[in-house]
């Protein structure tokens, strides 16, 4: 694979996607910084498809990013890789307002294979390719200019290995049948309201201090004034106030400015800054929650009887046997409170019991629950039986 030097200028830029533009997939990764800002600063973008790779520096002077840009938002021919690409996905969405498409993540599809619970890149270049990597320049401040040969080196193999394992995973998938598991995954990875909302929205991502109508009113308006203050003062949520300090508000609001001093995370500044009068006209101006915007009751746990939580922990044990056996990661089949819903007797609107699932694990999770499954032991071993019941 032909290595570039770091891409400063647009005609090499240019250049470079036009040649990749004709292959089948291209491998993305990117170096960013955001913790002093509310937008993540894209430092540097690594491509690679099987033939080259190279690094691209957006801060470069004058460099257009367009055609890169395209490439990853507007090319439908061409599927784009990443490997846990949620935060990568979000810069190109701030930059684009879209979300690169047709995508794969290597990550999940590591999941469906067996690899483990989330597998990092390290981990997952170690198991497929037996490689160590340098993990020294993972932290450093990757706006710094000149960057160094150690940084570029770290970065470039992030798309170089990554370019060499998508082949052999997509192989994998292919010859156990399990592409088709994927379709969910990356269409929830890539669905575009994960990255742009309005601040009116800001409180739907947070937890709920109470579900009375006037304190979630409150923290709605508050929420969204401190997604404005953030966002215009490209400042962390948390660098305005505190997740905590907001539910506070929300729960006891104070009735004048001077009254900010009492809540803690507020400074005493907060008494007579403009940012503290602009909280005030925040809280004035809420209203209670109309019982259509009263959030969802979150998803019921059931309150398990003795009998019930001993068949959660038998579909529990279950879970672990036929993900074994399969070679895919539990986490990708089923998750705990699903489980706990079908030992309590619900069979509605679980993913267990429909698509790959329902035939890898759900057919025998209801049996299990249903009587006609048992476990047993034999010459000391656990095996799995059929009561014929």
């Amino acid at each position: 694979m032909k290595i570039h030097d770091l891409i400063t200028d647009s005609e090499s830029l240019a250049q470079l996607i036009e040649r990749m533009s004709v292959h089948g997939y291209v491998v993305v990764d990117t170096e960013f910084m955001r913790e002093n800002t509310y937008w993540p600063i894209l430092c540097l973008v690594q491509i690679a498809t099987e033939d080259e790779a190279a690094a691209i520096d957006p801060l470069a002077d004058g460099i257009d990013l367009t055609p890169l840009l395209d490439l990853l938002v507007n090319n439908d021919e061409v599927l784009k890789v990443f490997h846990a690409g949620g935060q990568d996905l979000e810069i190109f969405h701030n930059l684009t307002g879209k979300v690169p498409v047709p995508l794969f993540d290597t990550q999940i599809a590591a999941m469906a294979l067996g690899y483990g619970e989330q597998v990092g890149y390290a981990n997952l270049v170690q198991a497929v390719l037996g490689h160590q990597l340098d993990k020294g320049a993972r932290f450093t401040d990757w706006s710094r200019r000149p960057l160094d040969k150690r940084q570029l080196d770290y970065a470039i193999a992030d798309v170089t290995h990554l370019a060499e394992i998508f082949p052999m995973l997509l192989d994998k998938l292919k010859e156990t049948g399990r592409g088709d598991w994927l379709d969910e995954e990356m269409a929830r990875l890539a669905d575009p309201s994960s990255f742009a909302f309005e601040p009116e929205d800001a409180w739907k991502r947070m937890r709920l201090p109470s579900r009375k109508p006037d304190v979630l009113g409150r923290l709605k308006a508050l929420a969204a004034w401190r997604e404005r203050e953030a966002r215009g003062k490209d400042m962390p949520r948390g660098r305005i106030v505190k997740d905590d300090t907001l539910g506070e508000l929300a729960n006891h609001p104070p009735k004048k400015q001077e009254d900010l001093v009492r809540i803690r995370g507020l400074s005493k500044g907060w008494k007579d800054n403009d940012i503290g009068g602009r909280l005030m006209e925040a809280l004035k101006s809420a209203e209670p929650l109309s019982d259509a915007d009263m959030p969802p009751k979150p998803p019921r746990r059931p309150g398990l009887t003795k009998d019930a939580s001993l068949v959660s922990d038998l579909l529990k044990l279950l879970l672990k046997i036929r993900a074994k056996e399969s070679g895919v990661a539990p986490r990708l089949i089923a998750r705990a409170q699903e489980l706990e819903l079908l030992a309590a007797g619900e069979r509605e609107n679980l993913h267990i019991l429909s698509g790959w699932r329902f035939e890898e694990f759900g057919s025998d999770a209801l049996d299990l629950v249903e009587g006609r499954l048992a476990f047993a032991t034999e010459n000391g071993k656990l095996k799995m039986t059929r009561t014929g019941s």
